[in-house]
């Protein structure tokens, strides 16, 4: 970017011409100019006199100009500054400044600058929905059409299983059914992280009894546990329970998640632990699984844990995970903790 004028040149240059002129402008007259200050009638005190209303001229413009400037400087500072902060303080994306283009200085500069970078900014995050829209519709794309073929797939094992095979065979059919199965409960979770990253999964947060909720979704997982023989090991309150501000078909779905995570990868432990602390506010799961470092651990639950963390977090909860070579603990609770009516109090004291 050219330059084509200096602020502070032409500053400077004017308090030159302010400080210098007009002592320049009277030696010249007294030298060449005949007039009665060389004369009898100009002593030395009227001298003196001229001198020092010559210097608090100077003073006085020196000053003035000074101030006229640095106030035209800090109104125009103070422009950039807010048109640079309203983003900030609104949440919203900054707006391109006016800048002279004809003669432009240091802050016509800064200001050019600034426009650049937001067109670059707009520029990127075009890019980034575009790029965004097209990962979407190829997820949802691509889930609709493998279902197809795997239903194919389904079809063709269900009529093998009608056939006299061997052993071996009935238990490679099996794998099988079981291996398509994943593959669509993937294919669900993939969607459905998409339509919840995309906002087209229904959000509806209400006022939900969580104990209650956790109660009736360990009922309905409780024979497929059984049918396992896992030990299912459960403390829920009677008496008392709390309330969250969440959607209550998303809280289901993330312990669905975290059920489903312990019969796929956890159930050698043999053992599942499900707590509700009430004081604490915090829904526990713990099992007895090899832990998350386990490679078929990752593999099998990564999608799933995603869609559930994007769950808790818009219902301003979260997931602390604690995971080892003698399992997994999970404990669900509030993204920030609430301040007691007595800490608050003290707060206001101090």
């Amino acid at each position: 970017m050219k330059q084509t004028r200096s602020l502070f040149r032409h500053f400077l240059k004017g308090h030159f011409l302010f400080i210098f002129l007009p002592p320049i402008i009277l030696i010249f007259l007294s030298a060449f100019i005949e007039s009665p200050i060389n004369g009898e009638e100009l002593n030395t005190l009227n001298l003196f006199y001229v001198v020092l209303l010559l210097f608090s001229f100077i003073v006085v413009a020196f000053v003035v100009m000074s101030w006229l400037f640095f106030l035209r400087l800090r109104k125009r500072l103070i422009y950039l500054q807010e048109v640079m902060s309203f983003s900030a303080n609104h949440n919203s994306f900054p707006k391109p400044i006016s800048v002279q283009t004809d003669r432009m200085d240091e802050i016509d500069q800064l200001g050019s600058s600034f426009n650049w970078m937001i067109q670059q900014l707009e520029d990127s995050r075009k890019r980034e929905y575009e790029e965004e829209l097209l990962r979407h519709r190829l997820i949802a794309n691509l889930s609709h059409d493998l279902r197809t073929p795997l239903t194919i797939l389904r079809g063709h094992i269900n009529r093998l299983n009608k056939e006299s095979i061997s052993l071996e065979g009935q238990n490679s059919l099996t794998e099988m059914n079981l291996t398509i199965t994943r593959v669509g409960d993937l294919m669900d979770n993939l969607l459905s992280y998409t339509l919840l990253t995309s906002g087209k999964h229904p959000f509806y947060p209400t006022s939900t009894d969580i104990v209650r909720l956790v109660r009736a979704s360990v009922a309905a997982w409780y024979p497929a546990f059984e049918e396992k023989e896992i030990q299912f090991d459960v403390d829920l309150p009677t008496e008392v329970t709390f309330y969250w501000e969440a959607d209550p078909k998303w809280m289901t779905r993330v312990l669905d998640n975290l059920f489903q995570n312990i019969l796929r990868h956890a159930a050698e432990g043999k053992y599942t632990n499900i707590v509700v602390d009430v004081e604490k506010e915090l829904i526990i799961v713990a099992d007895r699984g090899p832990g998350m470092d386990n490679s078929s651990y990752e593999g099998g639950s990564g999608i799933g844990l995603s869609t559930s963390n994007y769950m808790l977090k818009k219902m301003k909860l979260k997931a602390d995970f604690t995971s080892n070579e003698n399992g997994t603990r999970v404990a669900i609770g509030r993204a920030q903790p609430k301040v007691k009516p007595e800490v608050n109090s003290m707060i206001t004291e101090m």
